[in-house]
């Protein structure tokens, strides 16, 4: 018996359900923050909170610190040959893009694209 905690490979635990929770990679994080930096000095967003779940990854942007979000940025891999796996998802749960490239799901931002409305 092996003192090695690592399953054996092609087990009933190997796959990526056990890989554990997803998150954002580094260049997929910078992207975001540079958008939540530029809403904040615009005076938009005030406050965000990042969670990693077993199936997605959620970065969500609030306009006050107690309110619902205003907008989540969603990664679910399980999706990316399919619609893909980045989504901006609006405060009435909409899908306001969907796509495989990070970069141009967050274009929805762009200010000549995009107005914020109270």
């Amino acid at each position: 018996m092996s003192l090695d905690a690592t399953p054996p490979a092609g087990g009933p635990n190997d796959g990526a359900a056990q890989a554990g929770p997803v998150f954002f990679h580094r260049r997929e994080l910078d992207l975001i923050l540079r958008v939540y930096g530029r809403m904040v000095a615009a005076g938009e967003w005030r406050d965000y909170a990042m969670i990693g779940h077993k199936e997605v990854a959620e970065f969500a942007v609030f306009r006050r610190s107690g309110d619902a979000p205003a907008y989540r940025i969603e990664k679910r891999p399980a999706l990316q040959t399919r619609q893909g796996q980045w989504a901006v998802i609006g405060e009435g749960g909409q899908i306001l893009k969907r796509g495989r490239e990070l970069d141009q799901v967050l274009r929805v931002f762009d200010s000549r694209r995009f107005q914020v409305v109270e």
